[in-house]
């Protein structure tokens, strides 16, 4: 398992964008130099940079520097790749979909893992404050790199001691070499939107794109599918999950249907809130219904030759849920409220009665 450390090879977000440019390969030793900020102070009891310091550490970081910064990378996610895919059982768990996030901190009674899974195209990011250990974890898919990254950090923010000692750490795998370029090109989108933020935010781990590829009969898989996060000890490692509910054919098809990224958990109440949500009848649900296996591969995902075993069984029992609740608002969400869930005692979800 992979932890999050302070060591001297945790580096400063804005190092490493410039280096790693839309195609996904490394720059060469002629690269200019990333974009960077100084170091601020964000409490007393931090070490504060004299400006002097500050000029002088600036002047050390050139595009040589930057470069041995990837190669740091590039060994992080090897040791990432070599773990074992340990499968998550439900007890403590929160499970994260496309297209939504999760943030709680170590001092939740109720989950102690966050965690997703069937990323091809897709960059699973986890955000972390060393100080009161607050975690995030999301799912993106690129479908609006620029609003959600805010929304991670915001989410972050949320914890009122978000300013203690303490910083931003950030980790994000994800994607392969695929040939539509879409892992590329949301790597990209997430290194540049997380730099342009006002906060300094430390890259730690990058396992995305080439860093995540492999190659069988000339064609190429993601080697890491999904994570998880110990949200007590900040361990990072491979897993897969067995259960991803509560719910999960409804937020499937939130999901499916076009939804933006939503917050699906209330750390303060322990409670996972779903909804409620609203769509259009899903089109040609019934056509889509009567394709055979090849056909919903290649018109219903990005990386077709990539998805797991089970993805078609998803998709269909995901359209089947469409086409029976066309307009969930009144069938599944009475009274137009949330669907609440809490973890009972033994770590399982339990559904909340509307009265409690």
């Amino acid at each position: 398992m992979e932890r999050s450390s302070q060591g001297k090879d945790n580096f400063r977000f804005s190092h490493v964008t410039s280096l790693v440019p839309a195609s996904g390969k490394r720059k060469g030793r002629s690269a200019a130099p990333a974009r960077r900020r100084s170091l601020r102070a964000r409490n007393p009891c931090c070490v504060v940079e004299s400006p002097r310091d500050v000029e002088k550490r600036e002047r050390r970081w050139t595009s040589e520097d930057g470069v041995l910064i990837v190669l740091l990378c590039e060994e992080r996610a090897r040791l990432l790749r070599g773990q074992s895919v340990q499968q998550v059982g439900p007890q403590g768990l929160l499970y994260v979909q496309q297209r939504e996030l999760a943030v709680t901190s170590p001092e939740d009674g109720s989950i102690s893992i966050l965690g997703s899974d069937d990323a091809t195209t897709c960059h699973i990011v986890v955000l972390r404050h060393t100080g009161n250990g607050a975690t995030c974890l999301t799912h993106c898919d690129g479908t609006d790199t620029k609003a959600e990254v805010p929304l991670i950090m915001n989410s972050i923010k949320s914890f009122s001691d978000h300013a203690q000692c303490g910083r931003l750490e950030v980790h994000l795998v994800g994607g392969f070499s695929d040939d539509r370029q879409l892992s590329q090109k949301l790597t990209h989108q997430l290194l540049s939107e997380f730099d342009r933020q006002e906060d300094d935010i430390h890259l730690v781990t990058l396992c995305v794109t080439e860093l995540n590829d492999r190659e069988e009969n000339e064609n190429h898989f993601p080697i890491i599918y999904g994570i998880a996060v110990n949200i007590k000890t900040a361990e990072i490692y491979r897993a897969s999950f067995q259960d991803r509910g509560p719910e999960e054919e409804l937020r499937a098809a939130r999901a499916l249907t076009g939804g933006p990224m939503i917050s699906i958990y209330d750390a303060k109440t322990e409670q996972l809130r779903i909804g409620p949500y609203s769509w259009m009848p899903f089109p040609h649900v019934d056509f889509w219904l009567q394709q055979d296996d090849k056909q919903i591969l290649e018109n219903l995902s990005t990386s077709p030759l990539a998805e797991p075993p089970h993805f078609v069984e998803h998709i269909r029992s995901t359209l089947m849920f469409l086409k029976k609740y066309p307009s969930p608002t009144n069938t599944l969400f009475p009274g137009n409220k949330a669907l609440r869930y809490k973890k009972n005692e033994d770590g399982l979800w339990e559904k909340i009665s509307p009265g409690s």
